[in-house]
């Protein structure tokens, strides 16, 4: 009788073990999931060059946390996942300690913005900015959101292990950074006003940008540089002033240092408006073809088009 009793317990207990183990994968289960690395394994990663520096930080189970500053873009700071672990949505960020420093209270930054896709938060420049300052000061920035298949708080912790000295390599980086990138370059254009083929300090400014992008990128094949105008005067004028407008951008590259043999001088005069108003179209396109781009059908309508031969 006593064995059967003893038996019957042993039961009920692994009965109710499967039941609480079962409970944890169920839907509406309150306990939250937390992402972050520990003291063993939190490391933080440097990539740099003149175009753009990164430093990211591997989340065991996660995903990675990256900093990341483009060349002419301010600082920002993203969360990617290796699964769809949050569900799209407003999440908070809160900045609080480790759990080796207890007593101090954390901290609330704001609401951020979980979306769909591998990169789930983004964060605006302010807040990539707090998160930095708290690494420094020891603290640990956490972004919880709902997740995705049952509800249940997500927390991601980014660890400041390892953080202080990786940083500071990565505001050399940064300070080193070309003034522009590739997306704010790569069309451009140049205005003139009515009759004038004089370039002012603001343009030379912008072209020197384009200048030091160009000398930086090994992979820039060819440079276009058209000329237009507005439809006031005849063709004949026209034409020769799109001329002249293409060669003082043409020439103002080359004698800054960009290689002659890049560059494509083109003239149009009026005949490709970028628009009906005729101070957009007194003009002068600056387009950058990299290796492996292919140039696809060239039209010089619209403000940094391609412009046609």
């Amino acid at each position: 009788m006593a064995l059967f009793t003893v038996i019957c317990f042993h039961k009920k207990t692994l009965n109710l073990l499967g039941v609480l183990a079962l409970a944890t994968l169920t839907p509406g289960h309150a306990v939250a999931a937390s992402y972050g690395a520990g003291i063993q394994n939190s490391q933080w990663y440097l990539a740099e060059s003149v175009f753009e520096c990164s430093l990211v930080h591997e989340v065991p189970g996660y995903g990675r946390a990256v900093f990341r500053h483009r060349a002419g873009e301010n600082l920002s700071f993203f969360l990617e996942s290796d699964a769809p672990l949050m569900r799209p949505g407003r999440g908070s960020l809160i900045v609080e300690a480790p759990a080796w420093r207890p007593g101090v209270a954390p901290r609330p930054v704001g609401m951020v913005k979980v979306t769909e896709g591998r990169r789930q938060v983004s964060l605006e420049p302010r807040q990539a900015a707090i998160v930095a300052q708290s690494l420094l000061e020891g603290m640990q920035p956490t972004v919880t959101r709902a997740s995705w298949y049952d509800g249940n708080p997500v927390r991601v912790q980014v660890s400041n292990i390892n953080f202080s000295g990786q940083y500071q390599q990565y505001r050399s980086c940064a300070a080193n950074l070309l003034p522009v990138n590739i997306d704010q370059v790569g069309r451009s254009r140049v205005t003139f006003a009515t009759g004038s083929q004089k370039l002012s300090q603001a343009d030379m400014n912008q072209l020197d940008n384009i200048v030091a992008y160009i000398m930086a990128d090994t992979t820039v094949e060819r440079v276009f540089v058209d000329g237009h105008t507005d439809d006031i005067g005849s063709r004949i004028d026209n034409r020769a002033l799109s001329e002249g407008r293409a060669s003082v951008v043409a020439d103002y590259l080359k004698n800054r240092g960009v290689d002659p043999d890049l560059i494509t001088e083109r003239s149009h005069g009026d005949r490709y408006p970028a628009s009906r108003s005729r101070a957009e179209n007194r003009r002068t396109t600056i387009r950058l073809q990299r290796e492996g781009e292919r140039p696809g059908l060239q039209q010089a309508n619209g403000y940094g088009s391609v412009s046609a031969g």
